[in-house]
């Protein structure tokens, strides 16, 4: 899975020593694939992650050459800093400031460089409209009971039937039907865990998991998140030897914030390791679908054998916001969802299960996500140029395989909760980075959505926060974090 950037950093450094001159055409793609031994998809990842990083140029029915403005980007370092908590476990206090900062970043009059969510109109809600009336027209009134938790069979069996276009078998009955996957994670967090456990998660992390895990009493261990391929597992190891937490809670694909993606090797270590410890692994997997490559990433839940993965997935990030749909495949822990789903929120929107249903059985789901993701991949392609633009040379930032955010490292007299309150000041909401992680780790760092603002939006967004920096530390071009 990581060929292609191997075989795009072996091209920036060609270029960075000038052995390719700006103007030198590049091998087209199908030489490079026969001499190189590589797939053509394998080369076409590479020469576009040139592009983003602005040192090649497409040309059309010409091919591919050295950018003449290559020269203006610095070259890159070759390895990312990576800012490493303290492996100690503790009680979490995060969230006044999460319910803080987020309310201060609502207003539709904000470009919206800060928000959780993708850009509502790259969904297919008119679709989604039909589908649900025509599932609603056709339901027998005993569904209103049959399709309590679990949930709906029919949209189970779709949801397996996804799992299996992807290689990775599942059944229908192991799934458990919930309201979006954050209730999915949280009903996985109650069965795997008691009040005054510690949980280990990811630094930096999801703030809903900070917010789940202070919610329901527990303590948390943070391990660091490399920014470009994910969990540490040589800290992982270590943490393991001297403590002992009561589960793990991890995004290993296209994680929030950073966009990080553990290969399926580490993703299979990862597994092995847990449970030769016999430590739940309760994975979130929102943003599966969001992959820019040929192929779906595969889980963590593929490798393991024993149930000890509590998998979570949803439909908000890739088709359905709003309707609040989501699954759980607890492994050896199905009772206790199960129990937990019944005593809480009883069932998930019948109206939403069954439209849903409906619309994964005919032929437009495929066709609405290759369209999405080539949006979502044409929008951090054109972020990552803005970037390059408009923000200074130490400021270094992610360039994510999927999903829809990327984490930024600000020069270190920047304080990213002072530069949140002036960007709000000046019409932006950014994420800073002290709402992912239990202390101050990240007061230096932010999470961009580029899912969200439009093309013009996105340019005056990062425009204005250029202009902010420009103020505060100098102007000067940025650069990127290795992948």
């Amino acid at each position: 899975m990581t060929l292609y950037i191997d075989y795009a950093d072996e091209i920036e450094s060609l270029i960075a020593s000038e052995a390719l001159p700006a103007g030198q055409r590049l091998p087209s793609v199908r030489e490079v694939s026969r001499r190189r031994k590589l797939s053509v998809s394998t080369v076409l990842q590479a020469y576009r992650l040139l592009e983003a990083r602005g040192l090649i140029d497409a040309r059309p029915r010409s091919g591919y050459y050295v950018s003449s403005h290559g020269a203006q980007y610095p070259q890159r370092p070759h390895s990312a800093p990576m800012v490493t908590p303290a492996v100690a476990s503790v009680a979490v206090d995060r969230s006044e400031l999460i319910h803080a900062v987020l309310h201060a970043s609502r207003s539709r009059a904000l470009i919206p460089l800060g928000s959780a969510f993708p850009d509502p109109q790259l969904f297919p809600f008119a679709r989604l409209r039909r589908a649900v009336y025509r599932g609603l027209r056709d339901i027998d009134p005993h569904q209103s009971v049959e399709d309590l938790s679990p949930g709906n069979a029919e949209l189970r069996r779709q949801i397996a039937i996804r799992y299996h276009l992807d290689g990775h078998t599942v059944d229908p009955e192991e799934i458990v039907i919930t309201h979006g996957a954050l209730e999915a994670l949280n009903l996985c967090l109650q069965a795997a865990t008691r009040p005054g456990d510690t949980v280990l998660i990811e630094s930096p992390t999801f703030y809903g998991a900070l917010q789940s895990i202070e919610r329901l009493g527990r303590r948390a261990i943070e391990i660091p998140n490399d920014p470009a391929t994910g969990l540490d597992l040589a800290r992982l190891r270590d943490c393991l030897a001297t403590q002992r937490p009561a589960a793990c809670w991890l995004m290993p694909t296209f994680q929030n914030p950073t966009g990080a993606l553990m290969s399926a090797e580490n993703k299979r270590l990862l597994v092995e390791l847990l449970c030769a410890h016999e430590i739940p692994l309760i994975e979130d997997d929102a943003y599966a679908e969001l992959y820019y490559g040929t192929q779906r990433p595969p889980p963590a839940h593929a490798f393991d054998t024993t149930g000890n993965v509590l998998h979570c997935g949803t439909f908000s990030k890739c088709l359905a916001p709003g309707y609040r749909i989501g699954w759980a495949m607890p492994g050896r822990f199905a009772a206790q969802v199960l129990r937990y789903k019944l005593e809480s929120t009883l069932a998930a929107s019948l109206p939403a299960q069954v439209g849903l249903a409906h619309y994964l059985g005919g032929s437009h789901y495929d066709r609405h996500l290759r369209e999405l993701r080539a949006e979502l991949h044409a929008r951090r392609d054109r972020m990552i140029d803005r970037l390059h633009h408009y923000l200074p040379a130490d400021i270094e930032f992610t360039e994510p395989e999927g999903g829809y955010v990327l984490w930024l490292r600000l020069p270190q007299d920047i304080d990213a909760r002072e530069l949140h309150r002036r960007a709000l000041e000046a019409g932006v909401a950014v994420a800073p980075g002290v709402l992912f992680s239990t202390g101050n780790t990240f007061a230096g760092h932010v999470r961009l959505n580029y899912g969200h603002p439009k093309t013009s939006e996105l340019d005056e967004g990062i425009a204005r926060l250029g202009t902010i920096i420009d103020r505060w530390h100098g102007p000067r071009s940025a650069s990127s974090y290795p992948r």
